[in-house]
C-alpha cells in the first residue's frame, strides 16, 4: 500500500494518466493513430505531427517553467515569438542569403526582450505580471510596425529547414526542442543553479540573507524566457514560411502556463519538474489534435481544453489526493487500512 500511496503522490502520475487517455482515445476513433510511415526519406504519422506542432509549445514552457519557480510569470511569451519571426523575416526580405545574420537577430531580440522584463521584476521590482504585460502589449506593437501590418513571405531554404526540414528522418524543431530540453535538464539537475533557483521560489528574503545574489538569478530567468521564445518564434515562422506580427503566438502564453501546470510545477514556486513540462506540452497538444480529429467544432475547442485542463488540476490537488487516500482506506479491510495509515503518518 505504500507504493501506491507513493504511486498516487507522484507529480508526474495524473499528467502521465491523461496523455496516455488522450491516446487511448485517439486509437479508438482511429486504430492506426499511432503508425509512422517513412516518405521520401521521412518520417509521417500523427505522432511525429504531434512532437513537430509540440516543439515550440516545449521551448515556451521551458523558460516559463523557470519563471514560474521563482514565484514569477511571463505573459509576453507570445508577444516576443512574434518579434523574432518578424526580425527574421524582415531582414530575409532583403537579402535571403542572411539566415545566419536573421537567426541571430531573432534569438538578440529576445534576449533583450527577456533582459528588459528581468531589469523590471528583478532590480525595478515590478509585480511579474505587471511587467511582462508591459511588454505583451508592446511587443505585439513592435511585431506589427516590423512587419508593416503585413504578413511577410518567408523563402530562404536554409531559414525553412529550422522548422519545417528534417534531419534523421525527424523534424529538424523536434531536434532543437529536445537539445533544449537537455541542456536546461543538464544546467538544473548537475549545477546548483537548480537549487538556487528552488530556493528563490520557497523564500526570496532568505535567500537573499544567505549572500544568494537572487536578482541576478531572477534576471537570468527572464532572459533565459525570450530566448526560448525567440527561439519558439523561429520554428513557427519557418514552420509557416511567414512572418505575422499580430498572429504569430497569439495566446501561447496561456498554452505555456497550462503545460506548465499540469506537469506539477506550482504557481507558489520552489517546485518545478522539466518533465511533467514537457508531458504537459504534450497534453495540449495531444488534446488539439484529438479534438480536431474527433469533429469537435473548431469553436468548442478551447471549451473542451479548458475542461480537460481543470479535470486534471482538480485530481492533482492535496485535497483530491487526500480524499482518493480516504476512499482507499474505507474499502480496505482493517489490516490494510493501518497499514496505510501507518504509511501515511
Amino acid at each position: 500500500m505504500t507504493r501506491i500511496r507513493t504511486a498516487l503522490q507522484h507529480s508526474l502520475l495524473w499528467p502521465c494518466v491523461t496523455l496516455v487517455a488522450l491516446v487511448l482515445l485517439d486509437l479508438a476513433h482511429n486504430p492506426a493513430f499511432l503508425s509512422v510511415t517513412m516518405l521520401d526519406g521521412h518520417l509521417f504519422g500523427a505522432p511525429i505531427d504531434i512532437l513537430n506542432r509540440a516543439a515550440p509549445l516545449v521551448l515556451v514552457s521551458l523558460g516559463m517553467t523557470l519563471v514560474i519557480a521563482t514565484r514569477g510569470i511571463d505573459i509576453s511569451v507570445g508577444a516576443v515569438v512574434a518579434i523574432a519571426g518578424a526580425a527574421a523575416a524582415t531582414i530575409l526580405a532583403d537579402d535571403p542569403s542572411r539566415v545566419g545574420l536573421a537567426l541571430m537577430a531573432a534569438l538578440a531580440v529576445g534576449v533583450l526582450a527577456g533582459m528588459w522584463n528581468g531589469l523590471l521584476v528583478a532590480f525595478v521590482g515590478m509585480q511579474p505580471i505587471i511587467a511582462t504585460l508591459i511588454l505583451m502589449v508592446a511587443g505585439r506593437g513592435v511585431a506589427q510596425l516590423l512587419t508593416g501590418g503585413q504578413i511577410i513571405p518567408i523563402g530562404a531554404r536554409g531559414y525553412l529547414m529550422v522548422g519545417g526540414g528534417y534531419l534523421a528522418s525527424i523534424p529538424c524543431s523536434v531536434w532543437v526542442a529536445t537539445g533544449a530540453l537537455a541542456l536546461t535538464a543538464l544546467l538544473m539537475n548537475r549545477t546548483a543553479l537548480g537549487l538556487f533557483i528552488r530556493a528563490i521560489g520557497v523564500n526570496p528574503v532568505a535567500t537573499r540573507l544567505v549572500g544568494l545574489r537572487s536578482n541576478a538569478l531572477v534576471f537570468g530567468v527572464y532572459t533565459f524566457s525570450g530566448l526560448t521564445a525567440a527561439l519558439a518564434g523561429v520554428l513557427i515562422s519557418s514552420n509557416v514560411r511567414s512572418a505575422d506580427g499580430n498572429n504569430a503566438g497569439l495566446l501561447l502564453e496561456l498554452d505555456a502556463i497550462l503545460a506548465v501546470t499540469l506537469g506539477g510545477t506550482s504557481l507558489l514556486g520552489g517546485r518545478f519538474s522539466l518533465a511533467g513540462t514537457v508531458v504537459g506540452a504534450l497534453i495540449i497538444q495531444t488534446l488539439t489534435y484529438t479534438t480536431y480529429s474527433i469533429g469537435v467544432p473548431p469553436e468548442a475547442t478551447l471549451v473542451v481544453k479548458a475542461a480537460v485542463v481543470l479535470v486534471v488540476s482538480v485530481i492533482q490537488s492535496a485535497t483530491a489526493r487526500a480524499w482518493l487516500m480516504r476512499q482507499l482506506r474505507r474499502g480496505l479491510p482493517f489490516a490494510a487500512k493501518k497499514t496505510v495509515s501507518e504509511a501515511a503518518r
